[in-house]
Parts: structure tokens; sequence; C-alpha cells
């Protein structure tokens, strides 16, 4: 399965020490250049990305239409435009991405996208973790991931946690 990721997915996982989920759901993640920047820049606030860094099933990839990117830089960070412009070119199976804007954008555009919730469903659905609870509050406590009340409410219930 080929998985374009933008920064928040691997963060989010990175820093709670679960990024091990994307290669056990998607075998391989390839990240454009501003989103890898991105994540190393997580390194200059101190903390520890080795895992990031020793993972040898994340790729990186240019997206080649600097035209596509700019498109996308109109209402996009450069990490979200480049991730987008490289699923598309790449025809990915999915696009990894939370920010609503740009997953309103990549749906547009007919991308399939999944966001850190749906990874930790089909985590759980395929027993990956036991519980997505406590890894969502480990993330909210070490990653500084949020979801609103409601929201976390929801995604609880519907994957039998409430």
């Amino acid at each position: 399965m080929l998985v374009v990721s933008d920064t928040s997915p691997i963060a989010n996982l990175l820093l709670a020490n679960h990024l091990d989920l994307l290669r056990d759901l998607f075998e391989q993640v390839v990240v454009p250049p501003k989103v890898d920047a991105e994540i190393r820049r997580l390194a200059e606030l101190g903390e520890d990305i080795s895992v990031y860094e020793a993972s040898l099933w994340i790729k990186i990839a240019v997206p080649s239409s600097s035209a596509q990117v700019a498109r996308f830089s109109e209402s996009l960070d450069a990490g979200e435009s480049e991730a987008i412009a490289l699923a598309l070119e790449l025809r990915c199976d999915f696009l990894l991405i939370d920010e609503r804007k740009g997953t309103q954008i990549a749906r547009a555009e007919g991308l399939q996208t999944i966001g850190l919730l749906g990874v930790l469903a089909k985590a759980k659905q395929k027993r990956l973790i036991r519980a997505v609870k406590p890894l969502l509050d480990h993330m909210e406590e070490v990653a500084g991931f949020w979801l609103g009340r409601k929201l976390k409410e929801d995604f609880l219930r519907d994957v039998g946690e409430q």
C-alpha cells in the first residue's frame, strides 16, 4: 500500500513512541522534503527523532510539479502543499493528513485521506494496539495532540471504548 504523509500524523506518533504503527499498517510511507524538514525540526526542539531517521520504510520523494505545489500553497502550508502534490503524482492509496483545510482540498482533488484517528482505529481493528484511549491521552501529554471533547468522546465510542 502506497501512502504519502503530511507532518502531523508522523510527528504525533513519533513523539508518542508509536511510529511503528504506520509501518505495520502501510509498510511504506513517502514524505516530501518539506514534511521531512518539519519533522527534523523536532530535533532542534530537543526531541529524539532517531526512530524516524532510522526508519528505512519512510522514503523522501520530491513532487515533480512545482506548479502544482504552488497552486496548493495559495491555501496551505508548504508541507501540506507538497504532500498533496506528491500524493496526486504517485497515485497513492491514502494521504495521511489531519488538518481540515488540507483534507478538504485533497478530497476535492480525488485523494483518499486518513487522519491520525483513522490510523488509530485501523491499528486497533488489526489488533496492533489494545486500546486507543491510552495512546490518545499519551499523545495529548507528550505531543500536544489536541481533540475537542465531543470529537474525542464520539471517536472513543465509535471504537468501542466509551
